[in-house]
């Protein structure tokens, strides 16, 4: 009988990968980076919500919860007849916050408490008005003739309280880096909608200690971030030679940009209409500080600012026009976000490759 050639096997030397294993793992790979890539290109970015978000009622108008019908901001007769103060929940130099409720939803009430301070008082109302977007607190009604401002209540407060809140059991799946670098993003971003508003390039001034930004910020139930206080926002004005001063006062501290110190030494006594104006790039040297506070200490946490170094550094230039652009500085984190999500989602692909 004829006997039939056997067909020899080839056996894969030691730690080689299939060919076929090789060809998943590739689609694997380019497979994630397109889903990536949508992800990162769609209007809203990482941050989750688009600029123009789609739930968002026109100008003069709100929603609240989950209503579906956009109501219009409440009136000075509405919001006294409407709106019951329930207590006071906090107070500062312009106003006081009481928490309220309107038609069964907690909302806050903020009163203006020092008349001298009313034109700043009021700045904030109209940059509340036109500024309404995904970054912007919601603004639900006001009354010029009693200073008084409605807005949505937000119940985890103010930025200050981030640690403290993600030791609540509740949030405490919230504290990773993936979660608190997308709070960076988010707080990149109302930077660089302020830096390209609808009213042009305006300054946070309300920024000059740490404790200070945080306070300017809410955190909301889903985790993102909302500018809350506007009540400092000056405009910058290029094409007209318009600068901006943050204040009257003399700023000292290193948390402010090196340009927001006063230039003349010691010697010199502070002047105010000595002082030389600054741009937006004061906000753009504060945000590797507002970062390093938000991205916290958890794992994973550093490698997050190991590739953020370089941008960070280039925030901290002496010379302001060296500085990158908000707009630069949120690529750059949607750029470091792409690349941990791909190497947390396939962690031995460079040695497997």
């Amino acid at each position: 009988m004829e006997k039939r050639p056997q067909l020899a096997r080839r056996e894969l030397p030691a730690g080689e990968v299939p060919p076929a294993s090789l060809a998943l793992l590739l689609a694997a790979v380019l497979l994630l980076n397109a889903l990536l890539y949508l992800y990162l290109s769609q209007p809203h970015g990482p941050s989750g919500r688009a600029d123009t978000e789609p739930g968002l009622c026109p100008a003069g108008l709100f929603r609240l919860g989950a209503g579906r019908n956009c109501s219009p901001w409440l009136s000075c007769e509405a919001m006294s007849r409407e709106v019951r103060k329930l207590k006071c929940v906090g107070e500062g130099a312009v106003k006081k916050v009481f928490l309220s409720e309107w038609k069964e939803n907690k909302v806050v009430l903020s009163r203006l408490t020092n008349s001298e301070l009313k034109e700043d008082f009021l700045h904030g109302l109209k940059m509340l008005k036109a500024l309404q977007s995904k970054h912007v607190v919601r603004l639900l009604g006001y009354c010029e003739q009693d200073f008084t401002i409605l807005t949505e209540y937000h119940p985890l407060g103010s930025l200050r309280g981030l640690n403290e809140t993600l030791h609540i059991p509740k949030y405490k799946g919230m504290n990773t880096w993936h979660r608190r670098f997308m709070l960076a993003i988010d707080y990149v971003s109302i930077i660089r909608y302020l830096h390209s508003s609808p009213l042009g390039t305006l300054v946070m001034c309300d920024s000059n200690d740490l404790d200070k930004v945080l306070s300017q910020y809410l955190l909301t139930s889903d985790f993102h971030i909302l500018v809350n206080d506007l009540d400092a926002l000056p405009l910058v004005n290029r094409s007209a030679g318009r600068l901006v001063k943050c204040g009257h006062r003399e700023l000292r501290g290193e948390f402010v940009a090196p340009e927001q110190h006063w230039p003349y030494g010691e010697e010199v006594p502070f002047e105010d209409d000595l002082m030389p104006p600054y741009d937006e790039k004061t906000d753009i040297w504060k945000i590797p500080d507002v970062s390093n506070f938000l991205l916290g200490h958890v794992e994973g946490s550093d490698i997050v600012r190991l590739h953020l170094f370089d941008i960070h550094a280039a925030c901290k230039k002496k010379d302001p026009a060296e500085r990158p652009s908000a707009q630069e500085v949120l690529e750059t984190y949607r750029k470091v976000l792409t690349l941990l999500i791909r190497e947390a989602a396939m962690p031995g692909t460079r040695e497997m490759l």
